[in-house]
């Protein structure tokens, strides 16, 4: 028998939703139970619906398993939603008030006034905030969010940094894999040989979900940090593995030096319990003059940690550097599944 908490997977037959599948069929604590899609797909065979395109066989309890349709009553405690914002609102809502715990990668409800968005190292005090979600809206499940794959990667390495030193303003610069645009994604012409200065509401979303990731929550509602955050976001010829080249103004003047001591030195609450998927340290540090890279790194601690590079003196912000982080994993659905585990942990999941 097979003891592992039942979780299904919305979306499951997009990229996020297979990298997913992926994660979760050698899961020591949830397998994929139910797996969910659009009435393209529903009925059909797991494996007859996906187009798999990771660098991984389908697993093979996964492809066997038929696809449900969004409108599907679902047993699974946990529900993992790698949706289409279009449609994500009303089910994860609905899923929510049936008494799941859904687990989202979704953008739809991260900037909700009463919904966490959470990175587990960062903020995990924003935990309290499901219990008033509960009440607010009469749910005996919840919602809770992870944020932009550019977002979770840059804000563990500024964690630290703020906790220190102080963060009063952040100017970031991106360099995102194509495979963020999910598949096919961003045309072939449009790639090679480019670079693409825009990506659709990306540079809103790093600017406001940092905000509230490093700010507090007092029991009712949340309360974004007290700094300002600029980013401009381009889509380059890159598979998988976000680079962003980030400028900190911090409340104090430390050297490269003392900023790589707390890079080193930062562990937070998926550390402590020793979470399956958590990294043994959430920011690695690369320390030759050009890494990170991401053909090199992004699969560094299975692709769960954020590794800097090139720590430096800022002319104009006082200190830079480079971060790295593979986006479909940390960056999405390995995301989600690390916030899961700490709601197993702190006796949040419907179980």
């Amino acid at each position: 028998m097979d003891e592992r908490i039942p979780v299904a997977v919305l979306g499951a037959t997009g990229s996020v939703g297979q990298r997913f599948v992926q994660l979760l069929a050698r899961h020591p604590w949830f397998r994929p139970a139910e797996l969910v899609a659009s009435d393209r797909s529903a009925g059909k065979r797991y494996g007859d619906a996906t187009d798999w395109r990771l660098d991984a066989f389908l697993p093979e309890d996964a492809a066997d398993l038929t696809v449900r349709g969004y409108d599907a009553a679902l047993d699974s405690p946990v529900v993992f939603s790698a949706l289409p914002a279009e449609v994500a609102g009303e089910i994860e809502q609905r899923l929510a008030r049936e008494g799941h715990a859904v687990v989202t990668n979704t953008r739809t409800h991260r900037m909700e006034p009463d919904i966490p968005l959470l990175i587990p190292e960062v903020n995990a005090e924003h935990l309290a905030a499901i219990e008033t979600q509960r009440r607010n809206r009469g749910w005996s499940g919840f919602i809770a969010t992870n944020p932009n794959c550019s977002t979770i990667h840059m804000v563990l390495a500024l964690k630290p940094l703020q906790a220190a030193f102080g963060l009063e303003a952040v100017a970031v610069t991106t360099m995102q894999a194509v495979s963020g645009a999910g598949y096919p994604g961003v045309p072939s012409l449009d790639m090679i040989d480019n670079v693409v200065p825009y990506i659709g509401e990306e540079e809103e979303k790093i600017e406001s979900e940092t905000k509230k990731l490093l700010g507090g929550f007092d029991g009712d509602s949340f309360h974004p940090a007290e700094l300002v955050v600029s980013a401009q976001c381009n889509r380059v010829p890159v598979r998988d593995g976000h680079t962003e080249c980030v400028s900190a103004r911090l409340g104090s003047s430390p050297s490269p030096e003392e900023v790589v001591e707390v890079f080193d030195a930062f562990r937070g609450r998926p550390q402590e319990l020793g979470l399956p998927s958590a990294p043994p340290k959430p920011v690695v540090v690369r320390r030759e003059a050009n890494r990170p890279q991401p053909a090199l790194d992004r699969d560094t601690a299975n692709g769960m940690a954020s590794i800097v590079g090139r720590v430096r003196p800022c002319p104009l912000l006082g200190t830079k550097f480079v971060v790295l982080g593979h986006n479909t994993v940390r960056g999405a659905a390995g995301a989600s599944i690390l916030n899961a585990e700490l709601f197993k942990e702190e006796g949040l999941l419907p179980l």
